[in-house]
């Protein structure tokens, strides 16, 4: 059974809830948040897996999603930082009647998420960070810092984007998935094609830009970590980084994998892996 939702945001971002029976009412929520390049049909290998658990499941689109039909919902202006995503979020879970949910946040979502969680804790009663980063350049402070990148990759891959987009569509598809799963490849390239190159650009630029980490230690929902194991985009550093600056993290989790997509290349073991989560929250 899918409950599209049918106010304001939430129904041009593409909410909905997905049940399996009747009997789902009163069973845990769970929200799934995609990340950047992608809209919620990413999720389409996991949803089967969870429903079988008679869990109820949350999905939508973010602004930038090629799903998106209102492509005036994204303004460039706007999103240069992850707070306007967090007060979207918190306004389609304000209409949707939904609280005290456990939110996986998929990539930039994991972040978006987190700062969400700050501003209305009420809202979430466990964040699931998958392959999330806080920064995704290096620094040489103190913190000794290792997102994975150079300022000058980022520029690199910017100016890519921008100068020769369907190219690099292309060459980034088997970097970011498991090159040995073309399906899933295409399937993410599939969802890069649907936006417009100039969104990416500027996604791009909040996204891989963006330095979130002053805000980890503000976190109080209980979290969980879920990191693969062999990352692009996420060296495995980063994720015992997050462990060390949140306060409340039950589990680190590393998924053995290629690629930035667990829930395209290994969605039984990312079932695996949230069905744990929900189960240590039971007891």
């Amino acid at each position: 059974m899918v409950t599209p939702e049918k106010k304001n945001l939430s129904t041009a971002l593409n909410a909905r809830t997905i049940q399996l029976s009747s009997s789902s009412l009163g069973a845990e929520t769970i929200l799934l948040s995609h990340g950047f390049g992608t809209d919620q049909s990413i999720w389409d290998k996991i949803i089967p897996l969870l429903l079988a658990e008679n869990y109820n499941i949350v999905l939508f689109d973010w602004p930038f999603s090629g799903a998106v039909e209102d492509k005036s919902i994204y303004e460039h202006s706007k999103y240069t930082s992850f707070e306007p995503f967090a007060d979207d979020l918190i306004t389609v879970m304000d209409e949707m009647g939904l609280k005290d949910i456990i939110f996986v946040g998929h990539s930039m979502a994991a972040m978006i998420g987190c700062i969400a969680s700050i501003e209305r804790p009420d809202l979430f009663k466990r964040l699931v960070l998958l392959c999330a980063s806080p920064r995704y350049i290096n620094t040489d402070d103190d913190d000794n810092y290792e997102g994975g990148f150079g300022r000058e990759d980022i520029e690199q891959l910017v100016s890519t984007i921008e100068l020769q987009f369907e190219n690099w569509i292309e060459e980034y598809g088997p970097i970011a998935v498991d090159p040995n799963d073309s399906a899933s490849v295409d399937k993410f390239r599939s969802c890069l094609k649907k936006m417009d190159s100039e969104v990416v650009v500027s996604l791009a630029k909040t996204v891989f830009q963006s330095d979130n980490r002053e805000i980890l230690q503000k976190v109080e929902t209980p979290c969980t970590i879920i990191q693969s194991s062999n990352d692009a985009a996420v060296p495995v550093s980063v994720g015992h980084y997050l462990d060390k600056a949140i306060k409340r993290v039950s589990a680190l989790v590393f998924i053995d994998m290629i690629g930035h997509f667990p829930q395209l290349t290994a969605p039984h073991k990312l079932a695996e892996a949230i069905k744990g989560v929900v189960k240590f929250d039971e007891y």
